[in-house]
């Protein structure tokens, strides 16, 4: 009798073990896809780490610099004049351009042969350009933004493939994927790029 009372706990104590066990594969697999939801939903809606490669946005921005994209300020504002933005390039898949918007929607873009770029006729007073430009491309004659229309340009503006070239031209609203907002690395250089 004893030893049938020793074997039935020792079952019960084997079920137990392999409800513990069950459980703590159900609560890892809950945590893994509760990890893997949140990250897709932070990646698709709220942020996106981007490297910069090559030198279109030098001094602002260099060959491998690491950044964090907002992808949330654009949801509840429309993008401002000198903000840095990210789109993807139309003629090349997973290839994304960085650049700093220098015209808003409805307003007329023109470069003159000294590099100046007027908004509207009046110059635009900025100091983004890392040197004179020398080609004004498709800004060389006016510019009619429409309504859902940016002009773009990088800081290295004599390097950067731009909106003064057709195969970037205008960016639509819908085509900007967010702001660069932070820099991760280098790690001297971590900072905001808000107010550059």
């Amino acid at each position: 009798m004893c030893t049938e009372i020793m074997t039935e706990r020792k079952g019960t104590g084997r079920k137990r073990t392999m409800k513990n066990t069950e459980k703590t594969i159900l609560h890892t697999v809950i945590w893994l896809a509760a990890v893997i939801a949140l990250s897709w939903f932070l990646i698709t809606f709220v942020a996106q780490r981007t490297d910069v490669n090559g030198t279109s946005m030098v001094p602002t921005l260099e060959d491998g610099d690491q950044l964090i994209a907002d992808k949330v300020t654009y949801r509840f504002r429309e993008p401002k004049r000198f903000d840095i933005i990210i789109f993807p390039y139309q003629y090349a898949e997973n290839t994304y351009f960085i650049k700093r918007v220098i015209g808003l929607p409805g307003e007329r873009v023109r470069i003159d042969e000294q590099g100046n770029i007027y908004i509207n006729d009046e110059l635009l007073q900025e100091d983004y350009g890392y040197e004179r430009m020398e080609y004004a491309g498709l800004a060389a004659e006016e510019i009619q933004l429409g309504d859902d229309e940016y002009f773009v340009l990088g800081d290295n503006r004599n390097v950067s493939e731009d909106s003064r070239y057709p195969d970037v031209g205008n960016i639509k609203r819908k085509d900007i994927i967010g702001r660069a907002w932070l820099r991760i690395y280098p790690f001297s250089k971590f900072g905001l790029l808000t107010d550059q």
